[in-house]
C-alpha cells in the first residue's frame, strides 16, 4: 500500500501517515446537512470535496470504505423555520382589514429593528416608520451597505453580511407593508414576530409540523447530490430515529460523572471531564472560551435554558419548552442537544473508534470538539483517555465577498439554481478540484476561466485521440496496446510519450499520497496532455498511436476516479467521456438507427447526382456498413459511437469523394455537390454529435465525436455571424446607393444657380457668384474666395453629371 499522508485536524501541521484501524478497510462518518432549506454552493463545496476523497480511497487505493452520513432532522433551526411557517399559514387565513394589516406590519417592523438593527429606533423625528426608515437606515448603516466595516478597519466579513441581510429584510418589508404583497414581501420580519406572539399555541405533539419540512428538504438534498455525481452514503442515519438511544447515551455519561441534570436539561461537565485526565477542545483549544461560538453551538432556542455550572458546559439533552417538539426521558419531556446526535449515531454504526470523521471547517468548534468530549466520556474506562476518532478531516468553506456562504446569512446560490444557470456538475467539480480540499476558497472569474480552459483541453484531447484511432484502425476497440507490455514489464528503456506518461503517473501518485492534493493532479494531467498535443501537431506525422491511446485511457481513469464522468463506472477503463447512451446499455439496433438513417438518406441523395462513372464511385455506392456493424455486435460492442462508426465512415468516404469530384463536373452539378457536402457536415452529422474535420491534400476527413449541443450551438453562432455580416453588407450597400443618389442630386444643380437659393445674398454676377449680402453690403473678399472654391467644385461635379446623364 502506498504511504498515504493526510491533514489531520487532531494533529495540526504537516500531513501525517494514514493507517486505518483494519488493513484495507476505512470507517468514515461525515456530518450531513441540517435539512431545513435548499442546499447551496457552500454545501456543494463540502460534499463534493468529501466525495472526491472517498472516491480516491475506493477506486485509486482500493480500500473498502464504509461511509456513514447523518441527516439532522431536528434542531433549533428546523424548529424555528417549521414553527414559523405554520404560524404564518395560520395568519394568512385570518380576516384582517387593510388598516389592521398595516398596524400588524408596523409592529413587526419595529420589533425586527429592535432585535437586529437597534440604531434605527433612534431619531429626533419620532418613532420609526415607513417615512423615516430609509434616511435612518442610510445614516446608521450606510457605510456598511457601501462596503465598509463595523470597526472602520479591514474587510467586510460575516458580521457585515448579517447586517446587510437584516437591512434587506427591512427594506423589502417597507415596500410590502400596505400593498398586496404584504405577506410575501414582509415575510422575514413577520415570521419572528408571529413566533414571539403565538409559538406556545401550537400542539407540538403533532410532529408533522417539523417532519413535513425535513422530509422535503432531505429529498431535495439527495437530488442535488445525485445531480453533482456525489456517491450516496452506505448508511444514512436520522436524529429522530435515534432519540431513545440518545437518551440512553446521555444517561451513561451522567452515571460516569461527566454530565449533570439542571432544570430538566442535561449538560456536559467540562470541569469534571478534565479533572479525570481527559482533554477538552482537541481541535480548537484556542476557541474553548469563545462565547459567541459557544452560544451558536447551543442554538438560538437554548439561550433561556438555565442551571449550567460552567459557562462552556453544553447541552446533551434540552428541556422542551412550549412550541417545541419533545420526547419522554427520565428528566422529563425534552429533545437531543445538537452535538450528541452525531456521537450516538456514529458510534452505533461504526463502534467505539473510527478511522475518519469529516465535516465543514466551521464545525470544528464547538460541534466536533463537543462530539469528541462526550464520546470519549462515554467510552473511557478507569480514567484512561479514549480515542474515538483517529483522523478528523475538515473541508474548507466557500466564501462570497469575504463572508462564509451561509443559509443564515442568505448570501448563497442554491445548487439547483447554479446547475440551471452557471455550471454543469463537471465544471463545478473541476473548480473545486483546483483548490485543496482543506483550504477555503472564493470562486473568482479567473478561477472559472482556468477551470473551463482545463475542461476544454480534456474535451479536445479525447476527441482528437479517438478520431486518430478511428482513422487508423476503424474502431477505438481495435487498439489495446498496454503500456506495461511495451516498456516496464520487459525492462525496456522508456522513451518519448511513454516516459512522459510514466512520469505523470508518478506525479499523480505523489500528489494523491500527499493528502489528496487535487490541484497537483490537475496540473499533472494538463502537462501530459500538453506533451501529447505537441506530438500530435508535430510535422513529421509519425504518430505514436499506442502511446497516445495509453495516455488518453490513463487520463480517463483518473478523471473517472475524481468523479468527473457521471456516465462512467469503475474501473474506468474507457477512452474519453462515457456517453449516457453507452451507460444505458441500449439495444444495438436501436442505438445505431440514427446513424443508419442518416447514411441511407445521404446515399439516396448522392445517387441522384449526375456524376461521371468511376470504379471508385460505384464501389462507394455499393459499400455495406451493415456487415461491419453486425461483426461489432457479435464482438460484444455496445457503445453507440462505436456501433455507428461503420455508417459514419461510409458517409465520410462518400463526402470525401464528392469533394474530390468537384473539379471535374459541370457548374450546376458542382453547386449540388457543395450543397450536399455542407448539409452532411453541418446538419446531418452535427445533429448526431459528429463533426467531420476536413483536411488538405486529399487526406480523408477525421471523424470526431463532439456533443451535439456544442456543435449545434457553434452552427447557430456561425449562422448568426453570417447573418450579421450579410446585414452589415446590405446596410453598407444601401448607404452607398443613398450617398451616390445624394451626390448626383447635388451635382444636378448648375453652378450659376447654386447660390441663388441661399438666403444670405441679394445680388449675383453673370456666373452666379454672390456680389452683395442681404443688407446691401459687398460680400467680403475672404468670403468670396471661399465661395469661388465651392463654385469650382460644383462646376466640375455638374460637368460629370451632364456627361453621365445628359440634359434630362
Amino acid at each position: 500500500m502506498d504511504s498515504i499522508k493526510v491533514y489531520n485536524s487532531l494533529k495540526p501541521g504537516l500531513p501525517v501517515p494514514f493507517t486505518p484501524i483494519e488493513k484495507g478497510k476505512v470507517s468514515w462518518y461525515a456530518c450531513g446537512p441540517t435539512v431545513y432549506d435548499h442546499s447551496h454552493l457552500g454545501h456543494a463545496r463540502n460534499y463534493v470535496s468529501t466525495d472526491v476523497i472517498r472516491r480516491i480511497l475506493l477506486h485509486y487505493y482500493g480500500f473498502d470504505v464504509k461511509f456513514v452520513m447523518n441527516f439532522t432532522d431536528i434542531d433549533d433551526k428546523i424548529i424555528l423555520k417549521a414553527r414559523r411557517q405554520r404560524l404564518l399559514e395560520i395568519e394568512k387565513t385570518k380576516k384582517y382589514t387593510e388598516s389592521e394589516l398595516v398596524e400588524l406590519g408596523m409592529a413587526a417592523f419595529r420589533a425586527y429593528a429592535k432585535s437586529n438593527l437597534p440604531m434605527l429606533l433612534e431619531g429626533e423625528d419620532g418613532p420609526l416608520d415607513l417615512n423615516n426608515y430609509i434616511s435612518r437606515r442610510d445614516s446608521a448603516y450606510g457605510h456598511i451597505l457601501a462596503g465598509g466595516t463595523l470597526t472602520g478597519e479591514g474587510k467586510p466579513g460575516d458580521d457585515e453580511a448579517k447586517l446587510k441581510m437584516h437591512t434587506n429584510n427591512m427594506t423589502s418589508a417597507a415596500s410590502a407593508i400596505g400593498s398586496e404583497l404584504f405577506f410575501s414581501g414582509a415575510e422575514e420580519i413577520l415570521l419572528p414576530y408571529f413566533d414571539s406572539l403565538y409559538k406556545e399555541s401550537l400542539d407540538t405533539s403533532d410532529q408533522t409540523i417539523f417532519t413535513s419540512l425535513t422530509k422535503l428538504m432531505e429529498n431535495e438534498f439527495t437530488k442535488d447530490m445525485d445531480a453533482l455525481n456525489v456517491l450516496r452514503p452506505d448508511v444514512v442515519t436520522r436524529v429522530t430515529e435515534y432519540v431513545p438511544q440518545i437518551a440512553s447515551f446521555v444517561e451513561k455519561v451522567v452515571e460516569k460523572g461527566f454530565a449533570y441534570e439542571a432544570e430538566g436539561s442535561v449538560y456536559f461537565d467540562i470541569t469534571a471531564f478534565e479533572k479525570a485526565g481527559n482533554t477538552y477542545a482537541h481541535l480548537r483549544p484556542e476557541s474553548r472560551n469563545d462565547k459567541a461560538l459557544q452560544e451558536e453551538g447551543e442554538g438560538s432556542l437554548g439561550k433561556s435554558l438555565g442551571g449550567k455550572r460552567g459557562p462552556g458546559d453544553f447541552a446533551l439533552w434540552k428541556k422542551s419548552k412550549p412550541g417545541e417538539p419533545y420526547w419522554p426521558s427520565k428528566w422529563g419531556n425534552g429533545r437531543p442537544g445538537w452535538h450528541i446526535e452525531c456521537s450516538v449515531m456514529a458510534s452505533d454504526v461504526l463502534g467505539s473508534c473510527m478511522d475518519l470523521h469529516s465535516g465543514g471547517v466551521d464545525l470544528a468548534f464547538p460541534h466536533h470538539d463537543n462530539e469528541l468530549a462526550q464520546s470519549e466520556a462515554y467510552f473511557c474506562e478507569h480514567g484512561h483517555e479514549h480515542t474515538w476518532v483517529n483522523y478528523f478531516l475538515h473541508m474548507g468553506h466557500l466564501s462570497i465577498s469575504g463572508s462564509k456562504m451561509s443559509k443564515s446569512l442568505k448570501n448563497f446560490q442554491t445548487i439547483k439554481d447554479a446547475l440551471a444557470s452557471a455550471y454543469t456538475a463537471r465544471s463545478m467539480r473541476i473548480v473545486f478540484l483546483h483548490g485543496k480540499w482543506n483550504d477555503g476558497v472564493e470562486i473568482t472569474p479567473s478561477m472559472r476561466t482556468q477551470a473551463d480552459a482545463w475542461e476544454t483541453t480534456l474535451n479536445n484531447f479525447f476527441t482528437n485521440v479517438k478520431s486518430l484511432l478511428v482513422e487508423a484502425n476503424g474502431t477505438t476497440a481495435a487498439i489495446r496496446s498496454g503500456v506495461e507490455g511495451l516498456s516496464v514489464a520487459e525492462n525496456k528503456p522508456i522513451a518519448g510519450l511513454l516516459a512522459d506518461l510514466e512520469q505523470a503517473k508518478k506525479d499523480v501518485n505523489a500528489a494523491l499520497n500527499n493528502s489528496f492534493d487535487t490541484p497537483q493532479v490537475i496540473r499533472a494531467i494538463a502537462d501530459i496532455i500538453r506533451k501529447a498535443n505537441i506530438h500530435i501537431g508535430a510535422p513529421s506525422g509519425n504518430l505514436e498511436l499506442p502511446a497516445l491511446e495509453s495516455i488518453a485511457r490513463w487520463v480517463t481513469k483518473i478523471v473517472g476516479i475524481l468523479g468527473l464522468d457521471a456516465n462512467a463506472s469503475p474501473p474506468y477503463e474507457g477512452l474519453g467521456w462515457a456517453s449516457a447512451a453507452a451507460s444505458a446499455n441500449i439495444d444495438p439496433i436501436t442505438a445505431v438507427q440514427p446513424y443508419e438513417a442518416v447514411y441511407n438518406s445521404i446515399l439516396s441523395d448522392a445517387k441522384l447526382l449526375d456524376l461521371p462513372a468511376s470504379e471508385t464511385w460505384t464501389s462507394l455506392l455499393s459499400q455495406s456498413p451493415r456487415l461491419e456493424f453486425d461483426s461489432l455486435v457479435e464482438a460484444g460492442v455496445r457503445d453507440p459511437e462505436q456501433l455507428g462508426l461503420p455508417y459514419l465512415r461510409a458517409t465520410s468516404k462518400l463526402r470525401d469523394e464528392l469533394r474530390r469530384l468537384i473539379a471535374s463536373v459541370a457548374p450546376e452539378v458542382k453547386k449540388s455537390i457543395l450543397s450536399l457536402s455542407d448539409r452532411i457536415r453541418d446538419f446531418d452529422l452535427t445533429n448526431l454529435g459528429v463533426y467531420l474535420d476536413d483536411r488538405p491534400d486529399g487526406q480523408p476527413s477525421l471523424i470526431k465525436f463532439i456533443p451535439a449541443a456544442e456543435l449545434i450551438a457553434a452552427r447557430e453562432e456561425k449562422a448568426a455571424r453570417e447573418a450579421e455580416k450579410a446585414k452589415a453588407k446590405e446596410e453598407a450597400r444601401i448607404a452607398r446607393e443613398k450617398a451616390e443618389a445624394e451626390k448626383w442630386e447635388k451635382a444636378k444643380v448648375a453652378p450659376q444657380d447654386m447660390f441663388k437659393s441661399d438666403g444670405r445674398y441679394s445680388e449675383w454676377d453673370a456666373e452666379g457668384m454672390p456680389t452683395k449680402l442681404n443688407d446691401g453690403s459687398e460680400v467680403p473678399k475672404a468670403q468670396l474666395k471661399k465661395l469661388k472654391k465651392e463654385w469650382d467644385r460644383q462646376k466640375k461635379a455638374h460637368g460629370e453629371y451632364l456627361t453621365k446623364f445628359g440634359d434630362s
